[in-house]
């Protein structure tokens, strides 16, 4: 059975490889070259023909490709308020690759104001001719965990307990501001989860003098309390992610170490998790998802490689996953974006739609029309 709410049968994580001319007029910006209506109008085009291939893919849910940003979540964190970027010594190193030298940290008192992406998402939702929009951020979690107390003002917030109080607070006044902008279905990225299963980032963690477990109760209690009160025609997803930057990685894992809490108690609609390679683990965490609407987006078709899936594996891993979790909570998708920041991943647009389509046909015969 296809479902009328999201998140869908089949599903889209969030981001899509750059067209040529968004990475043309940003480097032309960057020069000094080409005004910011200008930028904002090849933007505008080019997301009317994401919509569009998104649309002809088969999905019943669309976004914008994330076309505005450089990173997938440094830009949302530059428009709060409090919160600065800067360059940094050096860029997050990932599997053989590092990405350009840059960070946020936190300068002042938090606020969400006036936030650029609400305009972003206006929009996206003034072009999607009827399909359901779909807004992406960076959880919250994700400001915290990879500077820890060194990215926050130590004269802006002493103690710490108020930075996540407040952090809190501000989500929740997000997620308001973009439901009063139209937005029903918001996913939070969180790369964080992830990382806390992989024993080379909690060694890290330890190293920088903090306790892994208590990490994860108190990104737990902060994603919560900006949950609470929230509309409840609002589907707010998240998507758990091993870090997908040049079709490379971070972390290894399985979700075992984290299920506990992130799947028993974590209050979102829905889990996007990265299943496209032996990293993430087999399906036994599922065990800990909670019976009900809360759904499951099986990410079993990988984003980092155009070489495109056997259909009949995917489906054979649907219903292994469906041993541990109900098959009408299960859904599918990409285990990643396409393009985490703009340099995206390495395939072609084309690839891309490949991988789009199938999602759509899989989910077809899994759960029928």
């Amino acid at each position: 059975m296809q479902l009328a709410h999201p998140p869908f049968r089949a599903d889209v994580v969030g981001s899509l490889l750059r067209p040529s001319p968004v990475k043309d007029a940003r480097q032309q910006q960057q020069a000094g070259n080409l005004d910011a209506d200008r930028l904002r109008s090849v933007e505008n085009e080019a997301i009317r023909h994401a919509v569009a291939c998104q649309c002809q893919a088969g999905l019943q849910v669309v976004t914008d490709g994330e076309f505005r940003r450089a990173w997938w979540h440094f830009d949302f964190f530059e428009g709060l308020q409090g919160v600065e970027g800067y360059d940094a010594d050096q860029g997050i190193q990932f599997n053989g690759v590092q990405t350009r030298s840059r960070n946020v940290r936190v300068t002042g008192k938090l606020g969400f104001g006036q936030h650029p992406m609400l305009e972003h998402f206006r929009f996206l939702q003034s072009v999607t001719n009827g399909v359901t929009a779909k807004m992406t951020i960076p959880s919250p979690s994700v400001l915290h965990f990879r500077g820890g107390r060194n990215v926050v003002s130590v004269e802006a917030y002493p103690n710490l307990d108020d930075f996540f109080d407040d952090l809190a607070r501000v989500y929740k006044e997000a997620l308001q501001a973009f439901y009063d902008a139209g937005c029903r279905y918001l996913q939070l990225d969180d790369t964080v989860w992830a990382y806390l299963c992989s024993e080379e980032q909690t060694a890290k963690i330890v190293e920088r003098g903090e306790d892994p477990q208590q990490l994860q109760r108190t990104y737990a209690r902060v994603i919560n309390k900006a949950l609470e009160g929230k509309p409840d025609d609002l589907v707010v997803s998240m998507h758990v992610c091993r870090g997908n930057f040049r079709s490379t990685w971070i972390s290894e894992g399985g979700y075992e170490p984290v299920a506990e809490v992130l799947f028993g108690s974590v209050n979102v609609d829905a889990f996007f998790l990265e299943y496209d390679t032996d990293r993430a683990g087999g399906f036994e965490p599922l065990r800990f998802i909670r019976p009900g609407h809360q759904k499951v987006v099986l990410g079993l078709v990988t984003s980092k490689t155009g070489e495109l899936e056997s259909a009949e594996d995917v489906k054979a891993r649907i219903h292994e996953a469906a041993q541990f979790v109900d098959l009408d909570q299960l859904c599918l998708s990409t285990q990643c974006g396409f393009a985490s920041t703009e340099e995206g991943n390495t395939l072609s647009e084309a690839q891309q739609q490949a991988k789009l389509e199938l999602v759509v046909q899989i989910a077809k015969d899994v759960w029928g029309e």
